[in-house]
């Protein structure tokens, strides 16, 4: 009965000790589980949305941070969205998604362009945008009934447009970057802030440029504070204005608050009472922006929004400061695939020519015409 005794005593022993080996291994492994799903998981998915790595070979040299950045492309500007994304995906080794939206008839040009020349390894999604959610929205002047433009709003439906993003570049399509485009993606945006602008007044541009420029960058210069609606909102009007032609939003905060729907509802107050400013002739995508966003949002770095190239002919900036910009914004009347614009050929460097021949360098023929 000993003997029995001790082997009852042995193995239950070696029950605990295999029980204590099997606890240690399943922390071990559970330990293992975190590690690995935090590591593959650095855009906060759930661990349900385990994907598996890309084999090597179709890997490229391209690492696998995923960065969502969208751009509107319009039939008459295509070659500028198409210079926009070639020079984006040249710098950059993370793998940049296009989100480009655009009109239903501009798809199979746009398709074509894409698929036929240096830039088929593009990773992107056309997405067709649709002029009727702006009904009631914007106000159409039947005389200039050609000069709404619809896909100048899309940058407000964003996470329409990009369903699964946690955060997105917009970026307007008379730009050229420089630099690497995670840089921007990477920029930290304040808790609560839903998107990060550059800021008209501190930015390197107007410091560097700007004169006598008047009320241009200010909150007056947008928003007409004769109207009750727009005094009432208590925002001052010296306040810096913002450009939206390049932004980060976080679209988790920017559903939190529900910034599409407060956008519409200034776009249709506009059109009932008129808030905006009369000066800044055209400018109807700003002003909402300008109220939703009022001392709510973060900063990016104005090297990453080098603009007003477009907004004359000469030249504003010394070479090596053009060189040095992070991103080029030819906002203004003289793009750089249209008349003379400054800089002209930094752009042109970017350009992918069109292979049905339909958008040609205007700028090519008048300077030949001028040359005469």
């Amino acid at each position: 009965s000993s003997k029995f005794s001790v082997n009852i005593s042995i193995l239950v022993v070696a029950v605990v000790i295999f029980l204590l080996v099997l606890h240690h291994n399943f922390l071990g492994l559970s330990d293992f589980l975190k590690r690995e799903l935090s590591d593959s998981n650095p855009l906060g998915l759930q661990p349900i949305d385990f994907i598996p790595a890309a084999p090597q070979r179709l890997a490229d040299e391209r690492n696998d941070k995923e960065i969502s950045v969208v751009i509107a492309a319009s039939d008459e500007r295509l070659g500028g969205a198409v210079a926009a994304m070639n020079s984006i995906y040249r710098h950059t080794r993370s793998n940049v998604v296009f989100h480009i939206v655009t009109l239903n008839d501009t798809v199979d040009h746009l398709r074509l362009w894409l698929s036929s020349t240096a830039l088929k390894n593009l990773r992107y999604r056309i997405l067709d945008f649709d002029p009727r959610v702006l009904e009631g929205k914007v106000q159409v002047d039947p005389q200039k009934a050609d000069t709404l433009k619809p896909l100048t709003f899309a940058r407000f439906y964003l996470p329409n447009l990009v369903p699964h993003a946690e955060k997105v570049i917009y970026v307007d399509d008379d730009v050229i970057v420089q630099d690497d485009i995670l840089e921007l993606y990477s920029t930290p945006l304040k808790p609560g802030h839903a998107a990060a602008f550059s800021d008209d007044c501190d930015s390197t541009t107007n410091k560097v440029a700007v004169r006598g420029a008047g009320n241009q960058y200010n909150y007056i210069g947008f928003l007409d504070y004769k109207k009750e609606t727009i005094r009432k909102l208590a925002m001052k009007a010296n306040t810096c204005s913002f450009n939206p032609g390049v932004f980060v939003a976080n679209l988790t905060e920017w559903k939190l608050q529900n910034i599409t729907k407060q956008l519409e509802k200034w776009m249709a107050l506009n059109v009932a009472e008129e808030l905006y400013s009369r000066t800044l002739a055209g400018s109807i995508t700003t002003p909402p922006l300008l109220i939703v966003f009022y001392k709510q949002h973060s900063s990016i770095d104005p090297m990453w929004n080098v603009r007003h190239l477009g907004s004359s002919a000469g030249k504003r900036y010394s070479p090596q400061f053009v060189k040095a910009a992070k991103l080029l914004h030819w906002n203004g009347h003289f793009k750089p695939w249209g008349r003379t614009a400054s800089y002209a050929e930094v752009w042109e460097k970017w350009y992918v020519p069109d292979p049905t021949g339909k958008f040609s360098l205007i700028r090519r023929h008048s300077e030949a015409y001028e040359a005469k």
